[in-house]
């Protein structure tokens, strides 16, 4: 078990906790990793990391209950205030532009070469990437579970509804493309999650996500400090190994991955890190905030994360899965 970055954590008197299995059946038995908190806005409680002895996958648990959460989804919540729409529509991209994004992909949010149609985004926030895509000739819809971020994207007249995924009704048609960016690893129950995403897709549909992945490396050096692990809203910790099990035997399969060139996960790491030693500077506040910044300084670190990205040693991934009926 890690025990780097301890910290004095208590729980709050109203945070109500549940205990969770394997969520894909596994029999009993799980390995202690850690035990860690909310080092992205410092809230109170104490919650483990488990690694299923049978199938490899990470959970928190105990973890709070849906109803709890809420706690932890702040109205300063970082993508909610990230993916507010562009109140003036999006000029089209000059060729230059074009080029420079086919040159240097991120792979945050790439997403397959087809023809626009039906599109969900499950955590869609805001709103920004259902109207970018939009403007594409797309028809977009969104389920968030935040009412602030609805109503932020209700503003720009998208279609989006407000529950979380597991709770929301069946679309009247179904959808060409899903996509989810960081969402899958904040589900109660992604196995119901995917469940239901199969379903509403047609057949030989998309499904897109990006998530973060447990890199043995990233897991060594920083332990309770790594940035992706962002406990407890990341409830699931996935490999691309476990992630390829789980979406393959919930009807989905998996064609490519992709490594995110960005070198996010090992900045906030690193800041998450001089913060537990005590070093609470503008350096390491830089660091914390990195993750979330669009910034040109991604140019700039371009070169060493397009390397660790080839490793497969950046912490985030974007999987592209298509619904399997066979």
């Amino acid at each position: 078990m890690a025990t780097d970055c301890p910290e004095n954590l208590s729980q709050p008197e109203a945070l109500v906790l549940e205990e969770v299995t394997c969520p894909l059946g596994c029999p009993l038995g799980d390995d202690l990793l850690l035990v860690g908190g909310d080092r992205i806005h410092r809230l109170p409680g104490e919650f483990r990391l488990l690694r299923c002895r049978s199938c490899g996958l990470g959970r928190t648990s105990p973890r709070p209950t849906p109803a709890a959460m809420t706690a932890y989804y702040p109205q300063e919540y970082g993508p909610h205030l990230s993916t507010r729409v562009n109140p003036r529509p999006t000029a089209p991209p000059r060729w230059w532009k074009t080029l420079g994004k086919r040159l240097l992909a991120f792979n945050t949010e790439r997403l397959p070469e087809l023809a626009p149609g039906r599109l969900l985004e499950i955590g869609c926030a805001s709103g920004g990437f259902l109207q970018r895509q939009q403007e594409f000739g797309w028809q977009v819809a969104g389920i968030e579970f935040s009412p602030l971020a609805v109503q932020n994207a209700r503003q720009a007249g998208l279609d989006v509804h407000c529950s979380t995924l597991e709770e929301a009704p069946p679309p009247a048609e179904p959808f060409d493309l899903v996509v989810g960016w960081m969402v899958l690893e904040h589900l109660h129950d992604p196995v119901e999650g995917l469940r239901r995403l199969h379903a509403w897709t047609r057949p030989g549909g998309w499904l897109v996500l990006s998530l973060p992945h447990v890199t043995p490396a990233h897991f060594h050096l920083f332990g309770a400090c790594w940035y992706g692990l962002q406990l407890p809203t990341h409830l699931f910790h996935f490999t691309p190994a476990t992630l390829r099990a789980l979406l393959s035997r919930e009807g989905w399969r998996v064609e490519k991955v992709f490594h995110h060139r960005l070198l996010s996960c090992l900045l906030g790491s690193l800041g998450h890190r001089l913060a537990a030693a005590g070093r609470q500077g503008a350096i390491t506040r830089w660091l914390e905030g990195f993750p979330d910044r669009a910034t040109r300084l991604h140019l700039l670190f371009y070169p060493l994360a397009w390397l660790l990205a080839a490793c497969g040693q950046t912490g985030r991934m974007t999987v592209w899965a298509r619904r399997s009926d066979a």
